[in-house]
């Protein structure tokens, strides 16, 4: 899949000076605390039901190999699971869903540049645990698979 940058044709501005570009539609994700904060940026784009996350990768996510380090992809998804839910589900829209466990399977590095962007589900939903999952590209190509049980919490900061 790929995407379109997220300046215009007739924005003069040269390329370094833009930074690194952002596929359209995304904005920054303006919540995650500092860690995130620290570790991110994220961003979000939302188009009807449909809602995904990504970031670019940064010369600070990467490992000694220059691919991304599988914490942050970990940081990544468990991100990406329990804020998917958020935006899937009413019934848990403003829950805390701390992580009761994580399953990432690693497909294939996520490269020093390359975009990471990812879409979850929730599977199940009880009275007290959610069951998600969810898929990771780097531009486009499957990178991970994510799987995750999130306790429901109480009702999360605003």
């Amino acid at each position: 899949m790929t995407h379109a940058p997220a300046h215009s044709a007739s924005d003069n501005t040269p390329p370094a000076a833009r930074g690194p570009e952002i596929p359209e539609g995304f904005v920054m994700l303006a919540m995650g605390g500092p860690f995130i904060q620290n570790n991110g940026p994220l961003y979000v784009r939302r188009e009807g039901t449909v809602v995904q996350f990504g970031f670019r990768v940064e010369q600070r996510h990467v490992n000694t190999m220059g691919n991304l380090h599988g914490g942050m992809m970990a940081t990544f998804c468990d991100m990406l699971l329990p804020l998917s839910v958020h935006s899937k589900s009413t019934a848990v829209a403003d829950r805390f869903l701390p992580t009761i466990s994580l399953q990432v399977d690693y497909l294939a590095p996520a490269r020093l540049g390359m975009w990471v962007q990812g879409e979850a589900e929730p599977l199940r939903i009880t009275r007290s645990l959610v069951f998600a999952q969810g898929l990771v590209t780097a531009d486009g190509e499957p990178c991970a698979r994510v799987s995750g049980v999130f306790k429901i919490g109480p009702v999360g900061p605003a």
